[in-house]
C-alpha cells in the first residue's frame, strides 16, 4: 500500500513539473549550446554615442518575441518578425532566439558602431559573432 502512494506522489509530481520543463527547455538548451546573453558596449565612430550589443542565447526574446527589436529601436524589425510569427503559427518564435542577438549585433557593427569593451569581453564577443579583429 505504501509504495502505491510513493508512485502515486512521484507521477502527480511529474504531472506538476513537466508543463515547466517544456517552457523551460528551450531556455535550457539555448543556455548549454550558446551560453546565455551576455552584452558587449558599442561606440559610435562618427558620434561617440554608447549602446550595448548582445550575445549568445536571447532569452529576452523568448518571452517577449517581437517587443524585443521594437524596444532596441527596430521597429520595422519587430514588424516582420510578427508578421513572421503569426505566418509560421509561432514556429518562427523557437527558432528565432538562437539568432536574434547575433543579427542585432552585426547590424549594430556594419552601420557604424564599433566594439568598445573591455579586451576580454571583446574577444569573446567576436569568437561568438564569428568576426575577426
Amino acid at each position: 500500500m505504501e509504495t502505491n502512494i510513493n508512485i502515486s506522489g512521484i507521477l502527480i509530481l511529474l504531472l506538476i513539473l513537466t508543463p515547466f520543463l517544456i517552457i523551460f527547455l528551450h531556455v535550457i538548451l539555448g543556455a548549454i549550446f550558446m551560453g546565455m546573453q551576455k552584452k558587449v558596449k558599442l561606440t559610435h565612430s562618427d558620434s561617440g554615442l554608447n549602446k550595448y550589443g548582445y550575445f549568445g542565447y536571447c532569452w529576452t526574446y523568448f518571452f517577449f518575441s517581437f517587443f524585443v527589436p521594437i524596444f532596441r529601436g527596430e521597429i520595422l524589425i519587430g514588424v516582420l518578425h510578427l508578421i513572421f510569427s503569426v505566418v509560421t503559427f509561432g514556429l518562427f518564435q523557437l527558432v528565432i532566439p538562437f539568432l536574434y542577438n547575433k543579427q542585432f549585433t552585426s547590424r549594430m557593427l556594419t552601420s557604424g558602431w564599433e566594439l568598445s569593451d573591455t579586451e576580454e569581453n571583446m574577444q569573446l564577443a567576436r569568437l561568438k559573432l564569428g568576426i575577426g579583429n
